[in-house]
Order: C-alpha cells, then sequence, then structure tokens
C-alpha cells in the first residue's frame, strides 16, 4: 500500500494506524501547493479531490477520505481492536464520532487556515468550535478513550486535528481530559514513530 501524505496534514492519522497495525506501506510525500509527489507525479491523477490522505492498494484501487481510510485500515486486522466489529452498536457509534470529528472539529479547525477570513468570522468559527470541544470533554471526563477504555482510530483522528490548534493560538489546557488525551496518545510508539518519519 501507499500512503498519500503531507506532514501537519489530517493525513497523519492513517499514517499512525498503518504503524498500529503494523502493516507494510510506503509513505509518499505530497506537495499541497504543486499538486506533486515527491518523485514528481501528477498528485491529482491519484486523487483528483487534490488532497491527503490517500490510500493506494496493491491493486491500484485509491481510498480517499480519512474516516473511510481509517475504518478500512482497521478492518484488515480486527484483532487490533481499533475498530468495533462491522454491524454491531459500537461500529455505528465509531462512525458517529468520526462524523463528528470529521465535520465539527476538523471542519471548524479547516477554516481557521484561511487567512482572508474577517476576524469577526473567526470568532464565530472558534465559539462553535469551543462547544464542540466541550462535548468531547463531557465524554472524556468519563471515559479513557472516545469510545470507553481503549484506544481506537477515531481518538487516532481526533489527536491529528487537535495538534493544529497550537497554530491558532488556542490553548487545550481549557479543556483538560482534553488536553490529557492528546499527551497520552502523543505517547504511543505508532505516533511517535509517524511524527518522525513525516519530519524528514
Amino acid at each position: 500500500m501507499n500512503l498519500y501524505f503531507s506532514p501537519d496534514a489530517c493525513s497523519l492519522a492513517p499514517h499512525i494506524v498503518l504503524r498500529e497495525l503494523a502493516l507494510p506501506f510506503k509513505l509518499i510525500r505530497v506537495d499541497n501547493r504543486n499538486k506533486t509527489t515527491a518523485d514528481g507525479a501528477d498528485f491529482l491523477a491519484i486523487n483528483p479531490k487534490g488532497y491527503v490522505a490517500a490510500l493506494e492498494l496493491d491493486d491500484g484501487q485509491v481510498l480517499t477520505e480519512g474516516p473511510a481510510i481509517l475504518q478500512y485500515l482497521a478492518d484488515l486486522k480486527p484483532q487490533a481492536g481499533l475498530a468495533p466489529a462491522n454491524g454491531s452498536w459500537q461500529r455505528s457509534r465509531l462512525q458517529e464520532m468520526l462524523n463528528f470529528i470529521s465535520s465539527e472539529v476538523h471542519g471548524g479547525l479547516g477554516w481557521l487556515f484561511n487567512s482572508e477570513l474577517p476576524v469577526a468570522a473567526q470568532a464565530l468559527i472558534r465559539q462553535k468550535l469551543f462547544k464542540r470541544l466541550a462535548l468531547l470533554e463531557g465524554t472524556l471526563q468519563q471515559q479513557e478513550y472516545l469510545l470507553g477504555e481503549a484506544f481506537s482510530v477515531a481518538d487516532a483522528y481526533l489527536f491529528t486535528v487537535l495538534r493544529w490548534t497550537a497554530g491558532f493560538a488556542i490553548e487545550l489546557e481549557q479543556w483538560p481530559a482534553l488536553s490529557r488525551l492528546q499527551a497520552r496518545i502523543a505517547q504511543r510508539q505508532a505516533v511517535q514513530a509517524a511524527l518522525a518519519a513525516e519530519a524528514r
């Protein structure tokens, strides 16, 4: 498998999961501005959407969209327990959480990367985002991870997008349980290996 990534992008989440599962893969860097890969290939020919992550399978098929990639990877090694079994109630809960992170947290933070956004609009986005983070804080005050007491692909995704808050001077310490989750996940061997590989 090939994982197309950009440093500090949401592609870090599937990168972490690939390492958690010890699956064989090749990491291919993408220049987001020029839409080219490190070896000069046209990234738009691989993913016409033009953004990472993209997972290219050995048969040439390409899967995009983080939540879909995360679940696909988890299902390759179900015994690792990174996602509940397909068809179960808990799997629906995972999908609920992945959609919430994607639309409300990833989406909210994504708007803040637009430097042309008026200050008033930024303030409204932050206000909405902070309400969403407060909801996650409430969940994490009751349990260690988003789905309960075990690390899942949802935690990898949330960890990835919450790393962006530092760039917007958003102090996660105002949500102590979220802050503890970030610190706990940062200590995982797979996370440290993924971050080191993307920094090269």
